[in-house]
């Protein structure tokens, strides 16, 4: 017996970049303010959240394999554009996420934050376009 329904996991990973997204500016706006604690919180929130979506992607392109896309035309090269930008830069982040959070976490300040500088956009753009891709993908053209 399953909690979630394979079919049900697109619409989770969607949820959880979204989450990802809003802990990311939140924490960057505590940050600003200079409250580390709610910043902190709000970044390790993003990083778990981050981590259960990748489980969950994980799983659900092993059961299922892939969809394709059902636009034509300049929708279908708008789509791949973001497509293949968010997943460059998705592979990109798990290794920039993880040396930030570990420099974060150990407390190496100047370091962290010379990197933060990169991390942040591009975290932000690979959780706002996987939600982007999903609504694309799932409600915008379905496949013929």
């Amino acid at each position: 017996m399953s909690i979630i329904s394979v079919s049900s996991l697109p619409t989770l990973n969607a949820v959880l970049n979204g989450t990802c997204a809003l802990l990311l500016a939140v924490g960057y706006l505590f940050i600003r303010r200079r409250n580390v604690a709610a910043h902190k919180i709000c970044m390790i929130s993003a990083f778990a959240t981050s981590t259960v979506f990748l489980i969950s992607y994980l799983m659900y392109h092993y059961q299922v394999g892939s969809r394709p896309f059902g636009g034509e035309g300049a929708i279908r090269v708008v789509y791949f554009a973001i497509l293949i930008s968010h997943t460059i830069l998705a592979a990109t982040i798990v290794p920039l996420a993880l040396i930030t959070l570990s420099r974060a976490l150990r407390g190496r300040v100047g370091r962290h934050v010379r990197i933060a500088r990169w991390t942040l956009p591009l975290w932000l753009y690979v959780s706002v376009t996987g939600v982007i891709v999903y609504w694309m993908l799932y409600h915008l053209y379905l496949p013929s």
